[in-house]
């Protein structure tokens, strides 16, 4: 659609300077414009006939295709422009010089200098062929000005709008960017806040899920004891939700932000795990120094989600081990049982993503493949990653799972 409207735009061009060629080399042949300096200047040698008339309007034709084929339309309208000058009629069109201006806004350096070079080259022949032609220097200096003139700013047109594409460009590029940033943004929020929502709910509801088993067995035998799993399901629950709710303060807004669990919470969550029916000891070396907000709440999760895995997987006559070990410039921290499972030993990667679990092992190993293949387990290799610590997951000898990591302090 765009093509067609040009090449009407250009055709009407055309016809137009065919129109005004022809009637200014009639008015020239009427002596009309005698005395004038345009008379002067277009006045012929020879007297115009219909021949030089249909010549003149030749050479406005290739106006048409100027968009399209520039060099090769100036070339076609330099022709008989050439023509009437050797012939002594004198009289050329403007037509060339919206050729050569077209040839220099359409075209790279090297074929617009082609145009002018060869505008330049016809007029020097149109000189040298016709001598007796009443022309002064001036008007050769004035001639080649005005060619050299056209052409530049044809040449102008151009780079100015290709400066104005390369804006466009640029702009759209750093919008792709823009919007690509922000879907990785988006993307990376959506995975932390997929690793807060297992962590608080996965834990909760493993624990909810083991008292809710526990009161089922006993509600008939020992009604105390199963009031007394239902209420620590109730207090769970209740946990729960203040997390949750917590969790969605993030969410809405950051002045709602409630703080979040670390390493002086243990405490807490060994006593729940005890009271879920896990038997669970909890082991402190070293002296305890603040850590930071990130590497507290990312020990706390790894604990969390290793001991969750010990109540589900390990046995009812499990039992785990929680050591924190401060160091100066390092945290450890360590999740043992020894529930039944597989007796080769995990092996220790940089960073997390490569670390060896029980869901890896080769198909002779037995034991409880699934711990290693849950998402808490891949959470806790990103949070690790963050933090450029060391993580370890895997079996242990002679039965057992373990969690060990370390994470740098500096």
């Amino acid at each position: 659609m765009h093509n067609r409207r040009a090449l009407l735009i250009d055709s009407a061009l055309a016809i137009g300077l065919a129109v005004v060629s022809v009637s200014l080399f009639v008015l020239v042949d009427s002596g009309e414009l005698a005395g004038s300096a345009a008379g002067d200047l277009l006045r012929p040698v020879r007297e115009p006939d219909g021949g030089a008339a249909v010549l003149v309007g030749l050479a406005c034709l290739p106006v048409a295709v100027r968009r399209r084929w520039p060099l090769a339309a100036l070339c076609a309208s330099l022709l008989p422009d050439v023509v009437l000058v050797i012939t002594g009629y004198g009289f050329s069109s403007v037509a060339h010089l919206v050729l050569l201006y077209s040839v220099a806004a359409y075209r790279g350096l090297a074929v617009a200098l082609g145009g002018l070079l060869v505008s330049l080259l016809a007029y020097a022949l149109a000189v040298v062929s016709a001598e007796e032609l009443p022309v002064t220097v001036a008007v050769h200096v004035l001639q080649v000005a005005i060619l050299a003139g056209v052409w530049g700013m044809g040449r102008g047109l151009r780079l100015r709008r290709a400066y104005l594409e390369e804006l466009k460009d640029r702009a759209s590029r750093l919008e792709r960017a823009r919007e690509a940033d922000a879907r990785a943004a988006k993307a990376e929020e959506r995975s932390r806040i997929a690793r807060e929502l297992h962590d608080v709910v996965a834990h909760h509801v493993s624990v909810m899920t083991v008292q809710a088993a526990a009161a089922r067995r006993v509600l008939t035998e020992d009604p105390e004891q199963a009031r007394e799993a239902l209420s620590a399901i109730e207090s769970t629950g209740r946990v729960a939700m203040r997390e949750m709710r917590d969790l969605v303060g993030v969410l809405r807004s950051p002045a709602e932000r409630g703080p979040q669990p670390g390493m002086e919470s243990l405490p807490m969550l060994v006593e729940q795990m005890r009271e879920a029916g896990l038997a669970t000891d909890l082991v402190v070396e070293g002296e305890a120094a603040p850590l930071p907000a990130g590497v507290d709440l990312a020990a706390y999760r790894l604990i969390q989600e290793g001991l969750t895995n010990s109540l589900r997987h390990a046995g009812t006559a499990a039992r785990a081990v929680v050591t924190v070990r401060h160091r100066p410039g390092e945290l450890d921290v360590e999740v043992l049982d020894d529930g039944q499972g597989a007796a080769t030993a995990g092996s220790p990667e940089r960073g997390g993503p490569g670390d060896r679990s029980a869901g890896e092992r080769g198909p002779g190993e037995a034991g409880r493949g699934e711990r290693g293949r849950g998402h808490g387990l891949v959470g806790i290799r990103e949070r690790v990653a963050i933090y450029g610590g060391i993580l370890k997951v895997g079996p242990r000898p002679g039965g057992g799972f373990e969690i060990q990591a370390r994470f740098p302090l500096s």
